[in-house]
């Protein structure tokens, strides 16, 4: 066998042949592959150095490419010589490549995996909006004036708080990278900071509710609704106390999250979830407290809930108590991570907020009607939420971890845009069904249900897109596609809020709103697919030094 110190290709026709016969299984590599594979030689030892590395394509097979690395979905085959030694090592690593090969998932096994992950996971994003639905369904049947004063209530103490979703997104994001990179050390700095950073926004937003809370709530909701606005502050008062176990909690939520675990997260918010239903009832309709019965129940739940959040890191060995102060630099970096996050969900926060400011202005029964679909409509949605967090928990690995992979990132998203689609079309359905079958649970006032019926069905057309809009921007959240995905979502608000604004002038009333969140879910969900499937988007391009946090802004 010649010893040429040149790249050469083995072909079944050529003296070489015989030398390759190891690989000749049809159950393992076809014959019309051999001209794929390429053997090279190291300066050191001819025989141990020359790497053959197979590549899992599920599309099209295996494909072949050089490599020195021997990890994830990657195997090494090295050349062979005459000895009866050498035949056995290649026989040994040809095992090791049958051994991958059958570790590699199909697409079925991969959607199980994401279920697995993402089943849980949607209990945790069920829990905001399913205690504010609890809180909608028992304050509904004493009161519409205080159903009604749930509406700007919601904006202070639920839609705000998407505003720092951001520390979710960067604590899953840099767990997620640095657990790749296997770097322990760096996930307990990174869970620290941030930790810090989440606390020192929820004092600043108690401060705000506290002193300034019946401000924004004037402001909000006009002259004409002061009624309500005694109910609206003390529900915001109360709900106001739980800002910093809010924050706090979701960053170890976040924490857990990135580390691929929903199993923890998902029993606190469980163990949450039941103190806030048998507080409403019990505080609502037995002792008659009303909105501010509501509010302690739903506070009491949320401090119990980051607290148990954090001590979920502790089985993972974890400090959730130990909390740093950022440097400068880290506190740059979490900027450049945090602040287009943060401009997308503040257009989304905005978006939400308009259609409550237009909803009110049109009267206390179309508002109360608003307020009941959008809480039913805000739990079904978070239905999909899990997928996002699932695409920003695993892509991250297969992006810039060791083992990075684009097409298994591609085949990743197409599980994920299945899940979605279907996820979407059941929730959509079922989640119209509630307030078409049984509006009565939320509300018996029959002018409030004639008007919930009346935008059933852009309704279900906003909400069944939602699930997959949601795989989609995870994606790009976990590509650091960053700058993009806030400058769409700024220029979709935009143009929606002038839609709401035209629509308003022109009388269409609460459909004109709901049509209106139509078309701003439709717009996300193609804006974000044509992104994702371009040759220059995050799963095609190999210039991945575009998307690092450094040069996000210009990315």
């Amino acid at each position: 066998m010649s010893t040429s110190h040149r790249f050469f290709t083995t072909n079944p026709s050529s003296h070489h042949h015989k030398h390759t016969q190891i690989i000749n299984t049809k159950t393992l590599i076809p014959h019309t592959y051999y001209p794929h594979i390429q053997l090279r030689h190291s300066r050191t030892n001819l025989f141990r150095n020359r790497l053959l590395t197979a590549h899992v394509n599920p599309s099209k097979g295996l494909s072949y490419e050089e490599d020195y690395k021997n990890d994830g979905g990657f195997a090494t085959v090295t050349s062979s010589s005459d000895s009866d030694e050498d035949e056995k090592d290649v026989a040994s690593k040809m095992t090791a490549v049958q051994q991958d090969l059958a570790g590699n998932e199909s697409l079925w096994e991969q959607l199980v995996e994401i279920l697995k992950f993402s089943g849980p996971a949607a209990g945790l994003w069920l829990g905001g909006p399913l205690m504010s639905l609890i809180d909608t369904a028992v304050i509904g049947q004493s009161s519409s004036v205080e159903l009604a004063a749930l509406g700007p209530s919601t904006v202070l103490c639920d839609y705000m708080s998407y505003v720092f979703m951001f520390l979710s997104v960067a604590t899953s994001n840099l767990v997620a990278t640095s657990l790749a990179k296997q770097d322990k050390s760096e996930v307990q700095h990174q869970i620290s900071t941030l930790l810090f950073v989440g606390l020192t926004c929820g004092v600043m937003m108690f401060l705000f509710t506290r002193f300034w809370g019946e401000w924004a709530l004037s402001a909000f909701s006009g002259a004409k609704d002061a009624h309500m606005l005694s109910a609206a502050n003390t529900y915001i008062q109360i709900r106001g106390l739980a800002w910093p176990a809010i924050l706090v909690g979701w960053v170890a939520q976040s924490a857990s999250l990135g580390m691929k675990d929903s199993w923890g997260p998902l029993k606190a918010l469980a163990v949450a979830s039941v103190i806030n239903g048998v507080g409403d009832v019990v505080l609502c309709l037995f002792f008659n407290y009303g909105i501010a019965g509501a509010a302690w129940a739903t506070m009491a739940s949320q401090v119990v809930a980051g607290f148990m959040m954090i001590e979920s890191l502790k089985d993972k060995g974890y400090n959730g108590y130990a909390i740093a102060v950022p440097s400068a630099n880290e506190l740059l970096q979490i900027f450049k991570l945090a602040a287009p996050v943060f401009m997308m969900m503040m257009s989304k926060v905005s978006f939400y907020s308009l259609l409550i400011y237009f909803a009110t202005s049109m009267g206390t029964q179309t508002v109360a009607a608003h307020q009941v679909l959008i809480q039913i409509y805000s739990m079904f949605t978070v239905g999909g939420e899990p997928l996002s967090q699932t695409a920003q928990s695993f892509m991250p690995e297969l992006l810039y971890g060791a083992k990075r992979s684009l097409s298994k990132a591609r085949m990743l998203l197409k599980s994920l845009v299945i899940i979605g689609a279907t996820c979407g079309l059941i929730l959509g359905v079922a989640g119209t069904i509630v307030p078409w079958l049984s509006p009565k649970v939320f509300s018996p006032d029959p002018l409030v249900i004639k008007k919930m019926h009346t935008v059933l069905l852009p309704y279900f057309v906003a909400l069944s897109v939602t699930a997959c809009t949601h795989s989609l921007e995870g994606t790009l959240l976990a590509g650091r596609d960053l700058r993009f995905i806030s400058v769409s979502m700024t220029t979709v608000f935009t143009l929606g809020g002038l839609l709401l604004l035209l629509f308003s002038n022109l009388g269409f009333g609460l459909p004109g709103c709901w049509w209106t969140l139509a078309l701003f879910q439709w717009s996300r969900f193609t804006i974000a697919l044509l992104r994702l499937i371009s040759p220059n988007g995050i799963l095609y391009s190999e210039d991945m030094t575009r998307y690092e946090l450094g040069k996000a802004s210009t990315a």
